[in-house]
């Protein structure tokens, strides 16, 4: 994906099979909000049972609702973009597997750096627009236009690149 991400959204997505896309997607936000409680350990919601038991409550959440649920979300509004732009396009399965692949670069956007927060943003918001433009077989403008907003919400709030740009702006700012 990393060297070739036309080549992998050609091969890697299957038609009708969202199950590997999701797995990736949960072991992307598995990762990510792992790395973060251990790097922030005071962002661990407080529940009975100590801040070990929270931070796995925390992670199978994360794991059993809040990225599958983000993830066909943002699926589903990806799929009513490209419909107004696109006569002939790829399925709703083949779009669930492009937003998930696309977030790789984000496992690691928890790391306490907005340099390397807003590039795993970044990058994973072109790998969005570069699998949306292979597996639904459309131009690179029409992919960037189609994935504006779900990029916006994935890789702008969901990982955090938003607020890591912002940051990055205010420390130029005072150079």
């Amino acid at each position: 994906m990393v060297v070739r991400p036309r080549q992998f959204f050609r091969d890697g997505v299957a038609p009708g099979d969202q199950a590997p896309g999701l797995v990736f997607a949960i072991a992307v936000a598995l990762v990510y909000q792992g790395l973060g409680f251990a790097l922030a350990p005071a962002t661990i919601p407080a529940i009975e049972g100590g801040p070990l038991v929270s931070a796995l409550v925390a992670l199978l959440v994360v794991a059993l609702f809040v990225a599958p649920a983000l993830l066909h979300l943002t699926a589903a509004i990806q799929t009513a973009l490209l419909i107004p732009l696109l006569s002939r396009r790829a399925g709703v399965s083949e779009t669930v597997q492009v937003i998930a692949y696309a977030a790789a670069p984000c496992a690691f956007a928890s790391l306490p750096i907005p340099g390397v927060r807003a590039l795993c943003a970044v990058y994973g918001a072109v790998l969005l627009v570069v699998g949306i433009s292979e597996v639904h077989q459309t131009t690179v403008p029409k992919a960037a236009l189609a994935a504006a907003v779900p990029a916006g919400v994935v890789f702008g709030y969901a990982f955090g690149g938003f607020r890591a740009l912002s940051e990055l702006a205010a420390a130029l700012a005072l150079v």
